[in-house]
């Protein structure tokens, strides 16, 4: 894909976040769908491409009304948002639609019309890990992260340092579920959920929703919003079992995804202004930093815990609050994608002053995927 030839023209998320047991799932799908294509000044009739997660496309075009040329189902975890945006970029300068909708909802709390989401027991999670007692995020993450730690010497207080700051950034965001600040004693004293992970290193379980359009760069200059541009994107996947286990080889998803972002975008580690990094648990900020090449893994934990990340810190991360304060309904990269837009936008209600390029870096399928994107407010 071409540098800043594709641009996000509307970005909203559903009405209410936190606990919505008044509407379904597919109904916040099209309260964040309403709202982002009013934000971007359209009608529902200049939708031309779609694309979501979980639900399937057919069943969110057939409740909100449109017939698009391009669709995408692809569903790989928290970062599906990502691999759309991505996909999106290339369609429309394929020439296969004009103006895409890109929408994510989950009533992850209410359960309201939830999809049901499993591991076939003939797959190789099923097979392999689930008989033994692996099944699901507190127990897949901990023992990698125990590796992690070991290797790195990361210390306890540095993980809990992480949901620390992130409260940080919650405190300046009215739209944040959690923002009562916390200490690191706090953190270590909460309840222990799967060792080493404690309940406030555990992400939040939400309802809610976002969207996103995109359209050609030319056509953006004409829509009443600034215009965010797409100056790079990377995917990839890998073998759950492998991408848990050998948590820091070189073919995992994160450490493909980045590389190809910032080598599409054409620059360095030292030109970005903000970084959204998936943060499910708290150890994935740490993660990010070593993978998308921004320090050493054994870094990472003094980094954030000298505050580096923090509001005034020089590399500001999570700014809306992640996954740990702000929400999480159990997909997350979608709010993330938010956030970066936002900051881009120049609207964020914790907003970085002379931010001019967001990397946003997603995971998913439990390690299994990866996607990143560079966003740029200048073309």
């Amino acid at each position: 894909m071409r540098r800043n030839q594709v641009a996000v023209v509307g970005a909203a998320e559903t009405a209410e976040l936190g606990v919505i047991p008044t509407m379904s799932q597919l109904q916040l799908h099209a309260d964040a769908a309403l709202n982002a294509i009013a934000d971007a000044g359209l009608k529902l009739s200049d939708i031309d491409g779609f694309a979501t997660a979980v639900e399937t496309p057919q069943q969110v075009c057939h409740y909100l009304g449109i017939k698009p040329t391009w669709v995408d189902g692809t569903s790989v975890g928290g970062c599906s948002f990502m691999l759309h945006v991505r996909h999106a970029a290339a369609a429309i300068e394929a020439g296969l639609c004009k103006t895409v909708l890109i929408t994510h909802a989950e009533s992850g709390k209410s359960m309201i019309g939830k999809q049901p989401r499993f591991t076939a027991p003939d797959s190789l999670n099923g097979q392999f890990e689930a008989p033994f007692g692996v099944y699901g995020p507190p127990s897949m993450f901990p023992i990698p992260v125990l590796r992690f730690m070991k290797t790195y010497g990361i210390t306890h207080e540095q993980l809990a340092t992480v949901a620390v700051v992130q409260r940080e950034w919650a405190t300046k965001n009215p739209r944040a579920m959690m923002k009562e600040p916390i200490t690191v004693a706090d953190v270590l004293n909460s309840r222990m959920i799967a060792y080493p992970f404690r309940l406030l290193q555990c992400c939040l379980v939400t309802d809610g929703g976002g969207a996103l359009i995109l359209t050609s760069a030319d056509r953006a200059r004409d829509f009443p919003r600034k215009p965010v541009y797409i100056m790079g994107t990377g995917e990839s996947v890998e073998t759950p079992m492998v991408s848990q286990m050998e948590t820091f080889n070189s073919s995992r998803a994160f450490k493909v995804a980045g590389p190809l972002a910032f080598k599409e975008a054409g620059i360095a580690h030292g030109d970005v202004d903000h970084l959204m990094i998936y943060d499910a648990f708290a150890h994935l900020p740490l993660f990010g930093l070593g993978d998308l090449g921004f320090m050493p893994y054994e870094e990472t934990g003094r980094f954030i815990a000298d505050g580096n990340t923090r509001p005034g810190g020089k590399l500001p991360l999570n700014t809306n609050g992640g996954g740990l304060s702000y929400m999480h309904s159990g997909m997350y990269g979608m709010y993330a994608l938010q956030e970066s837009v936002r900051q881009m936008r120049g609207i964020a209600p914790a907003q970085v002053p002379n931010a001019r390029i967001s990397v946003c870096h997603g995971v998913g399928g439990m390690f299994a995927a990866s996607g990143t994107i560079v966003f740029t407010n200048e073309r």
